[in-house]
C-alpha cells in the first residue's frame, strides 16, 4: 500500500503560471550524453542562436515574474555561447542555474561561468546515464563523482551545488544511501533532488489526438511500448524508502497536480544539522516565510539561495516560535548541546531535499501536469511544459488521449504498467 501523506499539513507553494521562483531556458538541443530517462531527442546542431535566446528571454518578462532561469537542454554547456548567455541572465537581474551532467565542465569553464554571474548548478548523476568511465557503476559508487562536482563548487566558493538523480524501480533501493551521502558533505552539497521516471505507456484501448488529428504517438521520446518497467513511482514512494534511513523525514510543501490537488508533484523537504547529526526537518512556516518575505522584498518568490546563507542555519533557530519543525530541531539541538558543549561551537547547514513526480497519465485519457510548474518554458512566444515540449515540436500542440468506444472511463486513476 503506498505511503499516505497528509497535504493539509504542509505549504501549498505560491508558484504559478505569471509568478513563479523559476523559469526554464532550453539554449540546445544537442547533449553529449545519452541518459534512458531523457525526454528530449538530442540533436548535435540544435544550438539556439543569441538572438533567440534573447527573444526567449523578453517572453519571459512579459508574462512570467522569476527568481531563477534554470539552463538546459540538451546540455547547455556544450552551447559555444554559454558565458554570454550566463551574462544575459544576469545582467537581467536573474539567477542563473546551470542543470548540466557536468561532462564538459572544467575549472577554466567554471571559473568564467561564475564570473559571468552564474549562481549554481543542478548535476544530474544517475546509473542509467551513458556516461564514460562510469558505465555499471551503481548510485553508492556515483557519489565519488558526485562529490567531484561538489569539491570543485565548493573550491571556487559561492555557488550552490544541486544534483538530480532519475529514479527508477531497480534504483528507488539507493535513494536512502543517496540522502544519508547528502549529509554527510551537507556542508557542500545544498540540493538533492529525486525525479521518479515517468513514461507514457501507449495503451491499446486509447487513440492520441493532436487538436482533430488522430496521430501516433510512438515518435516521441518519452513514450514507450515496454510494460515491464515499473512507471508508476510516486512521490510517497520515495518518501517511504528514505524513511527506512531517516524515519523522521517530514516534507514541508508541495506543489499538486493539475488533476489531482492532493498529489505531490513537486514535494519539498528542508533539514538541519551536520555532518554527523540531522536535528530536525522544517515546517510549513519557515516555507512560507522564506516565499513569502522574499516576495515582499523582491517582487518574487525564492529561487535558489547562496551557500553561505543555507550555511548560517542555527540563525534560523530564532524562528522556532513561528515554525513548529524550527522548534522541534532547535529541542534536539540545545539537548546535544546538553550533552556535549562542543556541539555549540560547530556550524548547523540548511539542506533541502526535492522529489519531482513528472506527468501522470490518467485512466481517462487526462494527463496531471505540474499545477504551478518552474519548469515552464517558452515554445512559439507562448509559456509550455517543458517536460512535453516534444508534443509542441512534432504536433504542434499538446497531445490527449481519448479512450476507445467501449473502453469504461476511470477518472483520475493513474494507468499503472
Amino acid at each position: 500500500m503506498t505511503l499516505f501523506l497528509d497535504h493539509n499539513k504542509y505549504y501549498r507553494l505560491p508558484w504559478n503560471l505569471p509568478d513563479n521562483a523559476i523559469s526554464w531556458l532550453e539554449v540546445t538541443k544537442a547533449c553529449n550524453m545519452y541518459c534512458e530517462g531523457c525526454y528530449r531527442e538530442n540533436d548535435p546542431k540544435g544550438h539556439k542562436p543569441l538572438d533567440e535566446i534573447k527573444h526567449d528571454l523578453e517572453i519571459f518578462k512579459k508574462f512570467r515574474k522569476t527568481d531563477g532561469i534554470s539552463l538546459a537542454g540538451g546540455d547547455p554547456l556544450v552551447h559555444p555561447d554559454i558565458v554570454e548567455i550566463v551574462h544575459l541572465i544576469a545582467r537581467d537581474g536573474l539567477k542563473p542555474i546551470i542543470n548540466t551532467n557536468g561532462l564538459a565542465l572544467n575549472r577554466g569553464l567554471l571559473l568564467e561561468l561564475k564570473k559571468a554571474g552564474a549562481v549554481g548548478f543542478t548535476f544530474h548523476v544517475d546509473s542509467k546515464q551513458h556516461r564514460p568511465f562510469w558505465k555499471g557503476k551503481n548510485e553508492i559508487e556515483l557519489n565519488k563523482l558526485r562529490l567531484h562536482f561538489a569539491e570543485m563548487l565548493a573550491e571556487e566558493g559561492g555557488l550552490s551545488c544541486a544534483f538530480n538523480s532519475t529514479v527508477y524501480e531497480d534504483t528507488l533501493q539507493y535513494v536512502p544511501d543517496i540522502v544519508e551521502w547528502g549529509q554527510k558533505h551537507i556542508d557542500i552539497v545544498h540540493v538533492l533532488v529525486f525525479i521518479a521516471f515517468r513514461a507514457a505507456v501507449l495503451e491499446s484501448h486509447f487513440d492520441y489526438y493532436a487538436g482533430a488529428e488522430k496521430i501516433d504517438m510512438s515518435p516521441i521520446v518519452y513514450s514507450t511500448v515496454d510494460e515491464e518497467q515499473r512507471l508508476e513511482i510516486l512521490s510517497n514512494d520515495i518518501v517511504e524508502v528514505i524513511r527506512t534511513k531517516y524515519p523522521d523525514f517530514e516534507p514541508c510543501a508541495y506543489l499538486n497536480g493539475t488533476e489531482k490537488p492532493n498529489s505531490f508533484k513537486w514535494l519539498l523537504t528542508g533539514r538541519i544539522g551536520t555532518k554527523k547529526n540531522i536535528y530536525g526537518y522544517v515546517g510549513p512556516k519557515f516555507m512560507e516565510l522564506a516565499q513569502t518575505s522574499n516576495h515582499l522584498r523582491n517582487g518574487k518568490y525564492l529561487a535558489y539561495t547562496k551557500p553561505s546563507v543555507q550555511s548560517r542555519a542555527k540563525a534560523m533557530l530564532l524562528l522556532a516560535p513561528l515554525d513548529r519543525g524550527i522548534r522541534g530541531i532547535a529541542r534536539n539541538y540545545l539537548r546535544s548541546v546538553a550533552k556535549n558543549p562542543i556541539n555549540l561551537f560547530k556550524r548547523l547547514h540548511l539542506q533541502s531535499v526535492t522529489i519531482i513526480q513528472p506527468a501522470d497519465f490518467l485512466c481517462d485519457g487526462a494527463i496531471s501536469m505540474c499545477d504551478g510548474c518552474p519548469d515552464i518554458t517558452v515554445w512559439n512566444d507562448q509559456l509550455v511544459w517543458s517536460c512535453r515540449l516534444e508534443e509542441q515540436m512534432k504536433f504542434g500542440c499538446f497531445v490527449r488521449g481519448v479512450p476507445k468506444r467501449g473502453v469504461k472511463n476511470q477518472p483520475h486513476e493513474l494507468i499503472r504498467s
